[in-house]
Formats: structure tokens, C-alpha cells, sequence
């Protein structure tokens, strides 16, 4: 069983989001006893306890205080909680950056779809009634909406339903099954969410330092360590090129001063060409290297 006095959180037992929240709170420094088929996991040098379900039990579960933390896919918070009686007990702590997808609607690959009027009356599968009812409502659409779990791309090609709304990362298994996508109807990725009520000073400190960690995690994945040789005269240009995070660090090289060190943190996009204007600038010995975390 886990402590009373451990933070709890959820994340789903299996599947790519649970890999990486795994992965993400290994990087933070926490990792786990146990195995995956269990309920609950403990860590080992954190006062944190995974309880370890179904991604669409987490945002009640948080929401009713079972745990104080989970991490869920956005689309799964707002149709399990979010538009519903709650809503107010559940806050979002912060974006993730993976498990990025959309809901969305899709058609028969051979339909003339022009606008939503072309749904008009007709029957729409999805595992996401709450969602697709609040949108379709909200731009007059009257719609048949059936709710289906599981495979609900089938649903067409087994005379069901006339489309389908469902999420969609490549639209690889859409086309497979004969379907196209036509609208987006909402943006996902993974959110850390909190029982908004507040908890005991020690867990506020626990869920705040954990917060640090991750964003530190976060922000090492969206940046580089950059570091080259430069003359004096071409600092100013260089930094230009390649702003970093904050000022970057500037260190004599020699003994006359002509030529600098120059190391900065830079966003991650420092592609080969960003390097040949730092080299057509004046610098040289250019190194770009991953960074592993951040506190600021």
C-alpha cells in the first residue's frame, strides 16, 4: 500500500503516455519499486506513490482527492471532468510536451464534405460524447452521437455510422480503414493536473518541488549547450545569431584578449546552418551539446 503522507499520483498503467511519465519522472530524479501490473508503485528517493490505471479513471480520481497529482492525456480531462459538475477541484499544473494528438472528425474518403452542415442529421461514433456534443451544440449542428469504446474507426466500414470523431496523431489508421480527417475539433497533450483543494504544507512543498524538477526536465529538452571560439571583435554579431537563455558567458582566451571563449544555452533548433553563420561570423570550435536539466 502507499503512505498517507506520500504525495499520490496517477498515470496510466500502460501504453506510450505511461512510458513517458515514467521516463519523465525518472529524469527528475524518481524512480519506482515494483512492477507495471501493480497498483500502486513506490518510489525509492521520493515521498511519491503511483497509483498505475486506465488514463480515463485519472481525472476523477484526482478530482475526488483518491490522488493529489495525475498525469492525463488534455482529451481525456475534458471529457471525463472538465465539462462536467467538478470541473472546479481539478487544476492544470502545466503542459508536457508529449503525447501530442487531436480530436477529430472524419468522413468516407469518397464524401464531399464542404462544412460541418454536411453532418447535419447524420450519426457520428466517438468515445468522446461530452466533447462532441459541447462542440457540435455550440455551432448549431443537430447530430445523432453514439458512443462507442474500442475501435470506433470500424464503425463506418460496419454500417454503424456515417463518420466518426476520434483522435488522430499521423492519420495512418484513419486512411487505413477508408476514412479521411476533415475538422479538428481539440488539441491534446499529456497535462500534470492537482486536486485544486489545498493539502498539507509539507505535500504544497513536495508538489512545488517536483513542479522545479519537471520544468527543469522540460526546459533541458528544449535547449543546447553552445560553445565556440571567437575573435573579440565578432561578439556582437554572434550573439545575434544565437541568442541564448540569458546573456551568454564571455571568457578570455590567451593572453592578449583578442580571441574569447563564448558558451551559451540557445533554444534547440540550432540547426547546421545557425553553425555555418556562427562560423561566417568569426567563430570557430563550435560545439553543440544536449543539456540533461535546468533549475534557473
Amino acid at each position: 500500500m502507499y503512505s498517507i503522507s506520500n504525495l499520490r499520483m496517477a498515470i496510466q498503467k500502460s501504453g506510450r503516455l505511461g512510458e513517458k511519465c515514467r521516463d519523465l519522472l525518472e529524469k527528475c530524479g524518481i524512480t519506482f519499486e515494483g512492477q507495471k501490473n501493480q497498483l500502486f508503485s513506490r518510489s525509492m528517493d521520493y515521498p511519491l506513490d503511483l497509483m498505475l490505471l486506465r488514463d480515463d479513471d485519472i481525472p476523477a480520481l484526482v478530482r475526488d482527492q483518491v490522488c493529489d497529482l495525475g498525469i492525463v492525456g488534455y482529451n481525456e480531462l475534458k471529457e471525463k471532468v472538465l465539462d462536467k459538475d467538478g470541473a472546479e477541484n481539478v487544476e492544470i499544473l502545466m503542459n508536457l510536451g508529449f503525447g501530442r494528438c487531436r480530436l477529430s472528425l472524419a468522413v468516407p474518403e469518397d464524401t464531399n464534405f464542404e462544412n460541418l452542415e454536411s453532418l447535419r442529421g447524420k450519426k457520428i461514433a466517438t468515445s468522446y460524447p461530452v466533447i462532441l456534443d459541447k462542440y457540435m451544440s455550440a455551432k448549431g449542428i443537430n447530430c445523432d452521437i453514439v458512443e462507442i469504446s474500442g475501435s470506433v474507426e470500424v464503425s463506418y466500414a460496419i454500417g454503424f455510422a456515417d463518420a466518426i470523431c476520434d483522435l488522430v496523431s499521423t492519420g495512418a489508421t484513419l486512411q487505413s480503414n477508408g476514412l479521411k480527417e476533415v475538422l479538428p475539433i481539440l488539441e491534446s497533450e499529456a497535462v500534470l493536473v492537482r486536486n485544486a483543494r489545498k493539502l498539507s504544507d509539507e505535500k504544497e512543498e513536495l508538489i512545488t518541488r517536483l513542479m522545479d524538477r519537471i520544468d527543469g526536465v522540460l526546459k533541458a529538452k528544449r535547449a543546447r549547450y553552445v560553445m565556440m571560439n571567437a575573435p573579440r571583435a565578432s561578439v556582437d554579431d554572434i550573439i545575434q545569431i544565437i541568442p541564448g537563455m540569458e546573456n551568454p558567458t564571455i571568457m578570455p582566451l590567451g593572453q592578449d584578449g583578442d580571441k574569447v571563449a563564448i558558451h551559451a544555452v540557445a533554444p534547440d533548433n540550432v540547426f547546421w546552418d545557425t553553425m555555418e553563420k556562427l562560423k561566417q561570423a568569426g567563430a570557430s570550435s563550435i560545439l553543440v551539446v544536449p543539456i540533461e536539466k535546468i533549475i534557473e
